[in-house]
């Protein structure tokens, strides 16, 4: 298509129709002639939103890179270890009271990022939408809605939720909780906004098309909640509400335990500005990132960035030294945030090479065996190095992380029913009711409690029968 022909037919894009053919990404009008005129006006907007300059950019800059190694001096993190003697317990619970005043003054607000899909899992909609409660097949947004709602109810006070979407799932997710009547929860009290979208490029930094009218676009990563958090106006209606701090958690951790009041107090009572979640890795290659010091700041450091000394290396006792594995749960201070807007423009972003369908020279899908684009993340733990105070707690993998990623095996849905069933298990071993379980211990049956009948073990203590008898099905 010629560059003169569609700036005289759409004069209010002309700057853009130039700007495309001058970063020479003119293909994306390849098939201009085949589409409609609904079609044309969409493909032009979707350019239109586009910094092809930046997108030359990031490719080139990251063209460059290679997997580096850390630098500066690595040291383990100050860790808060899951209690384990009554000092420890003392501590906890001191923490937990702490939490719990703040949850009454309605000082927190839980922020889900919610922006992928679940295309890779067998479904088609926001990966919130899949089925995952063992008996009742609740949703992932359901689980959560239903463990807010119980806090709501403990506490005595509305729980804002503000959910990131992306531009591509925005519309599916509200369409899901209006559909569900937000699941028992105030919508006033649900926000939705969107994160920023980036195109993805080929190996060449040519950008893909899943359509010819659609320019392939992916979720700017999690370091776009910083961004979303400002230009959405979404700080200030949680400064308007009272909120002091966020409780920050991804949509596929079905384990999550929703602002938890120990997390909050040991938070708040150390004044940090920004606190992390993790569990110990299961083995030194576990893929996972990792929390550290790096000349005395918080970082999370990618697996891939860890040499092969640091990652085997052991402390004294045989221990990983480096075994604070990330869980992506955090509480972020809004006071902290408002000093980074002062002082961060913006957050790098890192190139990620993937396998995206697109469509070849000739208009024809494509399904790729191998990565052919590299996609542009940004990353929220790279406001860590501006970090002047936070803490890092220890949690129980099996009580807090199973996280739903893969269609098979490992942190899949398969694993992730299994590991509700035995959270479930647990709870009522602890108060006396035998639970039969395998070979490898996981439970016989299956257990599902409702966050409506009881959400925490010590509520459910209080609540169950101890003569009851399990006979392989329960569903509270």
């Amino acid at each position: 298509m010629n560059r003169k022909t569609l700036e005289k037919e759409y004069p209010n894009y002309k700057k853009h129709i130039k700007n495309t053919f001058e970063a020479k990404q003119q293909h994306v009008f390849t098939w201009w002639d085949e589409i409609s005129s609904g079609e044309k006006e969409l493909l032009l907007a979707q350019v239109a939103s586009i910094d092809f300059q930046l997108i030359e950019k990031l490719f080139h800059q990251n063209l460059r890179k290679t997997a580096s190694a850390i630098q500066g001096s690595l040291l383990p993190p100050h860790v808060i270890s899951v209690p384990s003697n009554t000092l420890e317990r003392e501590l906890a619970e001191a923490a937990k009271q702490i939490g719990e005043s703040s949850l009454r003054k309605g000082e927190t607000a839980i922020l889900t990022v919610a922006g992928g899909d679940g295309s890779r899992l067998g479904g088609n909609g926001p990966k919130g939408t899949i089925c995952i409660a063992p008996i009742s097949g609740k949703s992932i947004f359901q689980l959560h809605a239903e463990k807010i709602h119980a806090l709501q109810q403990r506490y005595g006070i509305p729980v804002p939720w503000y959910i990131m979407t992306s531009e591509t799932n925005n519309q599916v997710t509200q369409d899901f909780f209006q559909s569900h009547h937000f699941f028992g929860l105030d919508d006033r009290q649900v926000c939705f906004f969107t994160q920023g979208m980036l195109p993805v490029v080929d190996l060449h930094g040519k950008v893909l098309m899943n359509s010819k009218s659609n320019i392939v676009m992916s979720p700017n990563g999690h370091g776009g909640v910083i961004i979303a958090l400002r230009e959405k106006g979404i700080l200030a209606d949680m400064k308007r509400r009272g909120v002091r701090q966020i409780f920050y958690h991804q949509i596929d951790n079905v384990l999550i335990k929703m602002a938890d009041p120990v997390f909050l107090g040991y938070h708040a009572g150390s004044k940090a500005e920004i606190s992390l979640k993790v569990v110990k890795k299961r083995h030194a290659e576990e893929k996972v990132g990792i929390v550290g010091y790096i000349d005395g700041h918080l970082h999370i450091i990618e697996y891939s960035e860890l040499s092969q000394e640091d990652m085997y290396a052991r402390n004294g006792d045989g221990a990983l030294k480096y075994n604070a594995g990330n869980i992506a749960v955090h509480v972020m201070d809004i006071d902290f945030l408002e000093r980074i807007y002062q002082i961060v423009n913006a957050l790098p972003y890192h190139a990620a090479l993937k396998k995206v369908s697109c469509l070849n020279e000739k208009g024809d899908m494509v399904n790729p065996e191998k990565n052919n684009a590299v996609k542009f993340e940004s990353f929220i733990f790279d406001i860590l190095r501006y970090v002047k105070q936070g803490i890092v707690m220890e949690v129980l993998r099996e009580e807090e992380f199973s996280p739903v990623k893969n269609s098979e095996g490992n942190d899949s849905p398969a694993t992730a029913k299994r590991d509700i069933v035995n959270l479930f298990g647990r709870w009522l071993r602890n108060t006396g009711i035998s639970i039969p379980t395998d070979p490898q211990g996981n439970v016989i049956g299956l257990i599902e409690i409702s966050p409506h009948f009881a959400l925490d073990e010590e509520e459910l203590r209080s609540k169950i029968d101890t003569q009851f008898q399990f006979n392989g099905l329960l569903n509270l």
